[in-house]
């Protein structure tokens, strides 16, 4: 049929409408139940979709929008400003993550090439459910928010390097000649990219916005992005790579904030689609034929997500209490880890049967993660109360500028944003003394050091 493509989007759509309304009445996220409405649609549960082939077509444009959104959130000056959660933070917890699942992978019988790669899937958390239920609950600005927030953007840099080395674990990129073409690809991409930024994007925004038009404005938004991915598949990369640099180049230019306003309609609508279009591809007959080993790989993940998060923070100096709570928020399978596993199923390590494990364990682990953010607070002052405080406080830079005060008649602020700031800048004017309460760790460290 002619309209085929769009009666079935209308009717994922309209169901989307009734199972998001439902969960949402329960207290789940609205992606939840994009998942739910695609198990119930697809083709292994109700069967109302009869091609499901050209909604994971729409689904493959929804993880390219989605890229690019996140490209242009990501501003490289606020990159270089949290670098040292970032980096040592992110980097820990991705690096530790893949090693451990690295280790116990042989011990399944998984050889280390597979291992490796689950590393990868298990490693990335979900950024879109996260930030979502963070921001919801008022806790983004929070500690544990923005540590799991810059674990988070260090996740979605991961994805593009991982998307690139996946063909080299299973041996199918030509060996070192292979990986040397890659990497000179991505280079001159990355390189085209950043002259693109710093000259092309702002003289294009420069013409549009000169006259004046909104619908210009944002055509010439999806022409970038789109464009840019477009390069970037004809270099042999993936889409998702170049939509991805084309969203950071465009995050440097002084358009970027009315871009993302004007782009986010699009990206949300396009990601529903991709989680439902995931939803379809699992077989709920899975459940019912490995619960078992369903349910061992749901603890596992929680387990080790949560432990090597745990791990990482503290080694930077956060509290215990922040560090649990981040690592709880963290403690599912992404969105991004699909993607990748498409990936592992077309190079050949991952077989369809594993694929479809993995992926009940994963929409698991999303449909607990709400519960994990509401009651993460409790486990964290339960496990804080248990062991001595020396342990708990927080360590690191953090400790080692404590220092004795001794005052009378002060005044005590508590929070240093903006407003504890400009309340301390006249406390100092008039000569008043002060001490400032802030649970923020790296707000502390940044006054205490200047870095």
């Amino acid at each position: 049929m002619e309209y085929e493509v769009l009666k079935d989007i209308e009717i994922l759509f309209c169901l989307a409408l009734i199972t998001v309304v439902l969960f949402r009445k329960l207290m789940f996220p609205s992606i939840i139940g994009f998942l739910v409405t695609g198990i119930l649609a697809g083709p292994h549960a109700l069967a109302v979709i009869n091609n499901s082939h050209d909604v994971e077509k729409m689904a493959e444009i929804g993880v390219v929008l989605l890229l690019f959104t996140i490209g242009i959130e990501l501003s490289l000056k606020e990159l270089v400003r949290i670098k040292h959660l970032l980096l040592w933070g992110g980097g820990l917890q991705v690096g530790v993550t893949i090693l451990a699942v690295l280790s116990a992978g042989p011990l399944f019988g998984y050889q280390v090439r597979e291992a490796a790669f689950f590393g990868f899937l298990v490693a990335l958390s979900s950024t879109a459910i996260v930030i979502k239920l963070l921001i919801d609950s008022g806790q983004a600005d929070s500690p544990h928010g923005r540590m799991a927030m810059g674990i988070l953007i260090f996740q979605d840099l991961c994805i593009v390097p991982m998307v690139l080395f996946t063909p080299l674990l299973s041996g199918n990129a030509g060996g070192v000649q292979g990986l040397l073409t890659v990497l000179a690809k991505a280079a001159i991409v990355v390189l085209a990219a950043h002259y693109g930024a710093r000259f092309l994007v702002p003289w294009i925004f420069r013409q549009v916005v000169k006259t004046r038009s909104r619908e210009l404005f944002i055509l010439s938004i999806i022409v970038i992005g789109l464009g840019t991915a477009w390069f970037t598949s004809l270099a042999g990369l993936s889409l998702a790579l170049g939509a991805f640099i084309a969203g950071l180049a465009i995050s440097e230019s002084e358009y970027s904030h009315q871009a993302l306003s004007d782009i986010i309609p699009f990206r949300e609508a396009f990601m529903s689609l991709f989680f439902i279009s995931v939803g379809m591809l699992l077989d709920p007959a899975i459940l019912l034929k490995y619960p078992v080993e369903i349910g061992l790989l749901v603890a596992a993940i929680i387990v080790i997500k949560t432990l090597v998060t745990t791990g990482a923070a503290l080694t930077l100096g956060v509290p215990m209490r922040i560090a649990i709570i981040a690592a709880l928020c963290l403690a599912q399978i992404g969105e991004f880890s699909f993607v990748l596993s498409q990936v592992g199923i077309k190079v050949g390590l991952l077989s369809q049967e594993l694929y479809q494990i993995f992926l009940a364990a994963s929409i698991a682990t999303m449909g607990l993660t709400p519960a994990f953010i509401k009651f993460s607070p409790l486990l964290a002052d339960y496990v804080d109360g248990l062991l001595p405080h020396t342990w708990t406080r927080g360590r690191g830079v953090l400790a080692r500028h404590e220092k004795p005060i001794d005052l009378n008649d002060h005044m005590i602020i508590v929070g240093y944003g903006v407003n504890g700031k400009n309340l301390a800048r006249v406390l100092k004017k008039m000569h008043v003394p002060y001490v400032v309460i802030e649970t923020n760790p790296y707000t502390v460290k940044k006054e205490l050091t200047g870095r």
